[in-house]
């Protein structure tokens, strides 16, 4: 049985995203929190980004205005490498077999990570598209956000500029700098018409690594964490380091490997490697340079 309707398929392919209820199983989700909530209390004896990866960056990154009141752990890189319940979800959920049903071929997971929005956390995403900071030699991407919250208005919701997958690969350097975003004209066009991800915790925002997308602050008393993880086409060859490295990069989820690489054409500045904890630290350059 197909895991996606004719109708979501359909909808992936016009606006570039579709939010799928259900995603996870009970039991996924609630591992998944529990694993959560006990990294955020661990933050709280925190002042800076702390742990590391296997590049030696900071593996947890907090908001500037973390306390040990108010904590604002903001981004854990490569989660899967740390706790079973997130490498579960990457291995067996239902998520990477909704994205093989989208390309109609084997699945290879390329990275994930944590971010989230803690009740009253000031953490905004500017316009951006993913496919910006992992290229491939093909788009057949799919970064797939699994909500451990529930996603409302007013939480800081996901927003996606419809059908923008279908556009240009635009530049996210700014004055030289690789800042992680689009610019202000780009910006305020993908705020035309826009696809909210939202829904109940257990749900996937199935996006297109080509579209852009952003968020605002949460504003709300409710917590927004999303699973954020990428799955290529198994022939979709990386072309720049991982900017999420993980020892699980590279892994099988759905099929056989085909041993064979796909390329389309495209073209577009390769991105720079990130210096500090997360893509937050990228895009506050944008603000700084905006």
């Amino acid at each position: 049985m197909p895991l996606l309707t004719q109708t979501q398929q359909d909808a992936f392919w016009t606006d570039g995203c579709v939010t799928v209820e259900n995603a996870l199983t009970p039991e996924e989700l609630s591992a998944c929190r529990a694993q959560f909530s006990a990294w955020v209390e661990e933050s709280r004896a925190e002042t800076s980004a702390y742990g590391a990866m296997i590049d030696g960056r900071p593996r947890f990154d907090m908001d500037p205005s973390h306390t040990n009141e108010h904590p604002a752990l903001r981004r854990v890189s490569s989660p899967t490498e740390v706790s079973d319940a997130f490498l579960t979800v990457v291995r067996n959920s239902r998520v990477p077999q909704m994205c093989g049903e989208l390309f109609d071929r084997p699945i290879r997971f390329h990275h994930g990570k944590l971010n989230s929005k803690l009740p009253k956390t000031p953490t905004v995403v500017e316009w951006h598209q993913d496919f910006a900071f992992t290229p491939h030699s093909n788009d057949d991407q799919i970064t797939a956000l699994m909500f451990l919250d529930d996603v409302t208005d007013e939480n800081g919701p996901l927003r996606v500029a419809r059908g923008s997958h279908k556009g240009p690969i635009h530049s996210h350097w700014r004055d030289d700098r690789f800042v992680g975003a689009v610019d202000a004209e780009v910006s305020a066009a993908a705020e035309r018409d826009v696809v909210y991800a939202k829904g109940p915790a257990g749900s996937v925002c199935l996006m297109h690594v080509r579209a852009l997308h952003a968020s605002t602050a949460n504003n709300s008393n409710a917590p927004r964490t999303l699973f954020i993880c990428n799955f290529a086409a198994a022939d979709a060859a990386a072309l720049s380091p991982n900017p999420v490295p993980s020892e699980h990069m590279g892994m099988m989820v759905v099929g056989d490997d085909p041993n064979a690489v796909r390329a389309t054409p495209f073209e577009m500045r390769m991105p720079e490697y990130p210096k500090g904890a997360s893509f937050f630290v990228q895009q506050s350059d944008a603000e700084s340079a905006g």
